[in-house]
Formats: C-alpha cells, structure tokens, sequence
C-alpha cells in the first residue's frame, strides 16, 4: 500500500460485519461473456484493493476502472458491489464509493473473530480429516519462510500462508467454514501487504504452523484449537502494537 494512504485510523466507525461472500458467476456456460467479464473485473479489482494499488479513501472512478480493466461501468459497478460487501469498499452518501480504511477498533474485532472462528476450525478439522493428501501438501506450506529483503518471497510466503489457513477450513469439510475464513483472508492479507511500505515482515510461523497441523494430524482437537488460538491471538497484538506506533495507522 502506498505509503502515504491511511489503512489503520483511529476513529472507529461502524463495525465490520461479516457478509457472505457471493458465490463466483459460472464462467463455464455458453453466452457468459458478461459474466465472465464480471467476474474478471472483481477479481482484478479486489486484487488491486488488496495488494495496495489503490490507497484507503481513495475514490472509486467507474470510468477510469473500466478504462483500467477494458471493460466497461456495468461489470465495475457489480464489482464494487461485491467488493462493499465485503468491507474493502465503502458507500459514502451523496459522494460515491470509497476504499475502505480499517479502524484500530475493527482491527481488534477482526481479529477476535478470527482467533475463535479458526480455533474452531482447527478443532473441527482434527476430528474430520480424511484428506492425507492435503494435509501433505499442508505440511509442506508450513515451512514455506521468506527473506525481509526480498519483497518477491514474503508476497509468495503470504500466498502460502492464505493456502494454509484455507486449507485447514478444507479439512472440516464444511462449506459454511471455509467460505468463513476465506472472507477474512482477503483482510488478513491486505494488512500484510500494507505492513511491507513500512518495512514490516512479521515473524515466519513455520513452528506455529506445524504444530497446529500436528495436532489436527494427531486427532488432538483441544490442542489443535489451542494452538490456533495462540497463533493468531500473537498476530493480533504484533498489528496492533505496529499501528499504535504508526500514530494509530498503517501507512
């Protein structure tokens, strides 16, 4: 995120609320051009909120974005529909539409949810599992680490480490779970990719991961949702310590 923009702010504004994501349009039928072409636009948009081309409080211009995106307003105007509900775009009355920015008092809420939604999961996911070949590939996403001076491995580390979290949600086998963690996946990595402008990596997690995926691949339920718990409870308080000394926000 450039580093001029405000993506962590004091002022608390409403609270975020956590919208089902809707379901991707079938790009597969026969005519689908304007669905495809939907759909191709959200994904390049979100991708772009999320990995910090535009700045928090930034204007939503449908004629640019279109231009941006070759396409045309409609498909930008359901884009950023989608994109509202879930919280990277903001409605602001009589003005249009906005990127959104994060309040310290979200952030904390953010996180709370997600330390209990993906204890859940983890738990859930060491009663369920069946996959072993997921949970091989997991393992191996669990040592993915990164260089601070290289930008190119730790954009891949976050990749993996969405895949990894996701794939955790997959174990449960339940759609309701892994449409859950995948909402706030694209807030989690957005922080991420805003912490790299201030020269903020994080600590690598390999020992976290493995010993949550140890505990699913033990069966150990309490400690699988114990140790995702921690994991991400420790997270939370590295963010918020990093934005209150930022002047209470991610530059």
């Amino acid at each position: 995120m450039p580093k001029s923009g405000k993506f962590v702010r004091a002022n608390s504004g409403s609270p975020p609320h956590s919208h089902p994501r809707p379901l991707p349009p079938s790009t597969s039928r026969g005519g689908g051009g304007p669905r495809t072409l939907a759909e191709r636009v959200y994904q390049q948009l979100k991708r772009d909120i999320i990995r910090g081309a535009f700045q928090p409080g930034e204007a939503i211009n449908e004629k640019v974005l279109a231009r941006k995106y070759e396409g045309s307003r409609t498909p930008v105007r359901e884009s950023v529909m989608r994109l509202q509900q879930e919280n990277l775009v903001r409605l602001v009355p009589n003005k249009g539409y906005f990127v959104s920015h994060l309040s310290i008092h979200e952030l904390n809420e953010m996180y709370e949810y997600r330390a209990e939604l993906e204890g859940f999961t983890a738990e859930l996911a060491a009663l369920r599992w069946s996959d072993q070949s997921l949970m091989d590939k997991l393992a191996a996403l669990a040592h993915i680490q990164y260089r601070t001076d290289d930008r190119a491995s730790y954009e891949h580390f976050i990749e993996a480490d969405t895949e990894f979290h996701l794939g955790i949600a997959q174990l449960t086998r339940n759609r309701l779970v892994l449409r859950s963690v995948g909402d706030l996946r694209c807030h989690m990595e957005r922080i991420m990719y805003a912490a790299i402008d201030i020269g903020y990596y994080g600590e690598v997690p390999a020992r976290e991961h493995t010993d949550i995926l140890e505990a699913v691949r033990q069966r150990d339920a309490k400690a699988a949702r114990k140790c995702m718990h921690e994991h991400i409870i420790g997270s939370k308080d590295k963010v918020l310590q990093l934005a209150a000394g930022s002047s209470s926000s991610i530059r």
